[in-house]
């Protein structure tokens, strides 16, 4: 009789890794006026009047402030968007992103 070894399959478990956030940052500027700097918040952040409110008064006392979380592509649009915002009234108003860390 011959002896017949088996081997057991291994199976290998791809995981997937999760994408990397950066963060959407509010930069104070002295020019833009606060109700514009809410109404953009409000509009592309969809935050509330209160939310976006107490973001623009961090950013004017800090001179930063981080508004939000996203994916890559999500951050970068969204700080493109409201900073064109600004620049399409003629303001200074700057939102950037950066690697979460």
């Amino acid at each position: 009789m011959i002896d017949t070894v088996t081997k057991p399959k291994t199976r290998v478990k791809t995981q997937t890794e999760r994408p990397r956030l950066h963060k959407v940052i509010l930069v104070n500027d002295d020019f833009t006026p606060r109700e514009f700097v809410v109404t953009v918040l409000k509009a592309e952040f969809r935050m509330t009047e209160d939310q976006a409110h107490k973001v623009m008064i961090t950013a004017h006392r800090r001179g930063v402030c981080v508004v939000a979380v996203f994916t890559r592509d999500v951050a970068e649009t969204k700080a493109t968007r409201a900073t064109d915002a600004g620049r399409a009234k003629g303001y200074p108003l700057l939102f950037t992103t950066e690697p979460e860390e």
